[in-house]
């Protein structure tokens, strides 16, 4: 039997130094590599110059720009009095300076989408008006007629049952110009339940865009190239916690979006004064310009061709005159106009494409200012949503 001979100029283990260089090594993945939330996610902290964002044709080699000076004239955040939180920032933890937080994307994330070209996509559908031929219904309230500059509102948090994995149920703010079906503009932002793209019955952050009426342009969250995440404490795709409950405590989330004066660039602030981030300019076609329209309120998938109306709920699943503690809400309802100051609504309109499923009544006093309630529990006996 031979006896093996030790090679020479060999490196002799070191157990301490080995551990101490080990650990050093775990810490900094750490830092970049969040551990999974309460929710399941994986929160990697991606180099802000390294975001999907900037792999866009238009957005390549540009760097962040700088945030804008100043709020809209009159906001104010203590309207934002009760604070609601995500869930992987439980333990205290956040993404470095220099980074952004980013859901990670799976391939089973994936694999729950209809097609791979549609992942992180909405179907193809208009916003409002004939929406029931593709399944997606709304109750919501809208201005229009005007030149708008963005919009500002308080929204209350549930988590709604979707009963279909196809399906979604989302509450939110809809920038919007140019034409339906056609070279719609939008940028949009608010929570949602969608168990198709994350793979739950959470309600999460997000945000939309297109620039095309849904086509080919624009996805949720930083799913394609296109918004671009200047924040490293919130990230978008990630569960809120706490959540309202029925008869009991509710928590809202702030929601505004305005166009710089100076840059042009549509931002979105989340909460007490967190930037998040913003939609670059150069994306659009009409939102280069100004909106034509401001929407606020709920949207729904009923992915039942025939039959039975789904159980899908919208809002906090009850109707609109259950009122506060039982009934979704919109508080604060507020425009931004061509001299960057936040206004009350003018002109306000409803609509509720099923008002037997789901539907929606307004309301003003001193503390609320203009408000909606909305909402419903999908199909149902006593409205006769069959």
């Amino acid at each position: 039997m031979s006896i093996p001979v030790e090679p020479k100029n060999q490196t002799v283990f070191k157990p301490v130094e080995e551990l101490k260089k080990l650990k050093k090594i775990r810490e900094h993945l750490k830092k970049i590599n969040k551990p999974s939330s309460p929710d399941g996610d994986l929160i990697d902290c991606v180099y802000s110059h390294l975001q999907p964002a900037f792999d866009h044709p238009k957005l390549k080699g540009q760097k962040l720009v700088e945030p804008p000076l100043d709020r809209p004239k009159g906001h104010n955040s203590s309207d934002e009095t009760i604070h609601t939180y995500q869930l992987w920032t439980e333990s205290n933890e956040f993404c470095p300076e220099g980074t952004v937080p980013i859901r990670r994307t799976t391939e089973t994330d994936v694999l729950r989408a209809s097609s791979l070209k549609r992942f992180g996509r909405k179907n193809i559908r208009r916003v409002r008006r004939d929406t029931t031929s593709d399944g997606h219904e709304h109750a919501v309230a809208f201005v229009n007629g005007e030149h708008y500059y963005g919009a500002k509102a308080g929204i209350n948090v549930w988590t709604p049952a979707v009963t279909n994995p196809y399906e979604f149920s989302l509450s939110q703010l809809w920038v919007i110009s140019g034409s339906f079906g056609k070279d719609l503009n939008t940028v949009e932002a608010g929570w949602q339940v969608s168990p198709e793209l994350y793979g739950d019955g959470y309600p999460r952050f997000f945000t939309y865009w297109t620039t095309d009426a849904y086509k080919t342009t624009g996805c949720y969250n930083l799913l394609c190239s296109g918004f671009v995440q200047t924040n490293n404490r919130i990230a978008i795709g990630a569960a809120i916690s706490p959540r309202s409950s029925y008869k009991g405590k509710q928590f809202d989330i702030s929601i505004m979006i305005w166009k710089d004066p100076k840059h042009g660039h549509w931002w979105l602030e989340f909460g007490s004064g967190l930037l998040i981030g913003y939609w670059p300019s150069v994306l659009f076609s009409h939102l280069q310009r100004h909106a034509s329209m401001i929407q606020f309120g709920g949207e729904i998938v009923n992915s039942r061709s025939g039959g039975h109306h789904t159980r899908t709920q919208m809002g906090s699943g009850h109707f609109a005159n259950e009122g506060f503690g039982k009934a979704s809400y919109f508080r604060n309802l507020k425009v931004v106009d061509w001299d960057n100051s936040l206004l009350p609504l003018r002109n306000l309109r409803l609509l509720a494409d099923h008002p037997n499923c789901y539907d929606i009544k307004s309301g003003k006093n001193n503390v609320w200012g203009d408000y909606i309630y909305y909402g419903g529990p999908g199909r149902n006996v006593r409205r006769h949503c069959q």
